[in-house]
């Protein structure tokens, strides 16, 4: 799908109806903000910017140093990666049943 602003240029037809609705559910859980020379970024859902944001307070605050830190919101990132493939796989699968 091509977005430009807020405008849907193009529809890819080859998507399927689980994709659709994997990716209308992803839009509406994460936070957007638009910039004026980057666009529309979208920040993520709210329980994950909490997450680094009470991680990047405690470094702040000298609680944990911050290769410490790092370690655990990388942890973090690709624990949420592997749960997002492992549920695109299950609609997946869901599809093809």
């Amino acid at each position: 799908m091509t977005v430009t602003g807020n405008r849907k240029l193009t529809v890819d037809a080859t998507r399927s109806a689980g994709q659709r609705a994997a990716e209308h559910v992803n839009e509406r859980s994460s936070i957007h903000i638009t910039l004026p020379a980057l666009g529309r970024i979208s920040l993520g859902p709210p329980d994950q910017l909490a997450y680094f944001a009470g991680i990047a307070t405690l470094t702040a605050l000298e609680i944990i140093e911050w290769p410490v830190a790092a370690v655990i919101a990388t942890g973090h990132l690709l624990a949420e990666q592997r749960r997002s493939n492992t549920l695109r796989a299950f609609g997946e699968a869901l599809e093809q049943a």
